[in-house]
């Protein structure tokens, strides 16, 4: 009896010990289908309820365009040589008791870096005039290592837009996009090398299309900007802003000091007209009238009225007063003074100074304007012939 009941025993052991087996084989083959399901998942684009789909579909893009675009991304590096102030040891006095050993260098190098972008495969690059401003030397570095000296074909820092030539062939190329159609809100991707770091790629969206020189606080600029809230440091200038398609919107040219999220960059028809000009004639030509404007303002107005040192006395109540001329300039030649008001150009009202800006860049050189006047009170109406700006010299 006792040997039946071992028996008995041994089997019933051996049974739980196989469903402990098989509960184990069960679970692990339950956990492993589970496992490979979540890593399955991401990848289906249809997934509209957590949205997982289409964040793999926008990172997908993100990727393709760095792909696409990031061989045409260049590093430039220039140099330049400037002359040395004087230091207190070049002083006549020190060098009478300590002779030559305390003589300073009279001339130093500054080096800078910055960005450019192919738009011809024999060689030719875009870039921002400020990264290649005086240069010595410029060097141009592709993605893949390959190194080039660059000639600088022309430079404009009224706009911010040079142009770059190596001598190379099948050079990799980006496409050009239509800066006309963008809209706030779509897909912004920036490529550059921000502090060193090259071929990084940042994205965000348009923030703002059309802003003003003034409104980014650069004032001495003659362009509309795009802003943008995709990462721009100092070394991006230069590079290319790209919308989901990789197609170059803008040439990415300056930050806010102080602020994040605000990058800006020069809308790519402008850089192209500009830079076609360039190649064709080593400058820009930009249209002027040679007058220092402010937008008149009721307290403006008050404050000249009460200024017992001014003998002008400013009737107007809106438009853009002259506040200084520049010698032998257009407007000299025409007959404008100091305190004139523009109330209107060909007819047009003016309300504010970005106004005659635009008007005066929109029209081109050799181009007539009718300007009306108030002239202390008195309706005026001359006719302005604009000039090219005075090139200075690099």
């Amino acid at each position: 009896m006792s040997k039946q009941m071992s028996k008995l025993r041994s089997s019933i052991l051996r049974f739980a010990k196989s469903l402990t087996i098989y509960g184990v084989i069960a679970a692990s083959s339950t956990t492993a289908a589970v496992l490979t399901t979540a890593r399955l998942m991401p990848t289906t684009a249809q997934s509209p309820a957590t949205g997982s789909g289409r964040l793999l579909t926008e990172s997908s893009f993100i990727a393709s365009v760095a792909d696409q675009v990031g061989p045409a991304v260049v590093r430039i590096d220039s140099s330049r040589t400037v002359a040395q102030r004087p230091g207190p040891f070049n002083d006549p006095f020190f060098r009478e008791f300590f002779g030559d050993m305390w003589e300073q260098p009279s001339t130093r190098v500054e080096r800078g870096q910055g960005s450019g972008f192919v738009v011809d495969a024999d060689g030719v690059i875009w870039t921002n005039a400020h990264v290649v401003e005086g240069a010595d030397k410029v060097t141009v570095t592709l993605k893949d290592g390959r190194e080039f000296s660059g000639e600088v074909l022309g430079e404009d820092p009224l706009t911010d837009v040079a142009v770059i030539k190596v001598q190379a062939q099948d050079l990799p190329t980006v496409t050009l996009g239509n800066s006309e159609l963008l809209r706030p809100g779509e897909w912004a991707i920036a490529i550059g090398n921000p502090l060193g770091l090259d071929n990084t790629v940042t994205a965000g969206i348009v923030s703002a299309t059309g802003r003003t020189s003034a409104q980014i606080r650069v004032p001495d600029k003659r362009v509309h900007f795009i802003q943008t809230d995709a990462a721009i440091n100092p070394g991006n200038s230069g590079g290319p802003l790209l919308n989901e398609r990789g197609e170059v919107i803008g040439i990415n040219t300056a930050i806010i000091g102080g602020a994040q999220g605000l990058g800006f960059a020069i809308p790519i028809n402008s850089a192209q007209r500009l830079a076609q000009e360039l190649i064709d004639k080593g400058r820009v030509e930009h249209a002027y009238l040679g007058i220092q404007m402010r937008t008149l303002t009721a307290d403006l107005r008050q404050q000249i009225n009460r200024d017992p040192r001014n003998d002008v006395r400013l009737s107007a109540d809106e438009g853009v007063i002259i506040l200084g001329l520049m010698r032998n300039s257009p407007a000299v030649q025409a007959g404008l003074k100091v305190g004139d008001v523009i109330v209107s150009i060909n007819g047009n009202t003016i309300e504010d100074a970005e106004q005659v800006q635009q008007v005066v860049q929109d029209l081109g050189v050799g181009e007539s304007l009718e300007l009306e006047l108030d002239r202390g009170g008195r309706q005026v109406t001359l006719d302005v012939v604009t000039q090219a700006l005075p090139q200075q010299r690099r």
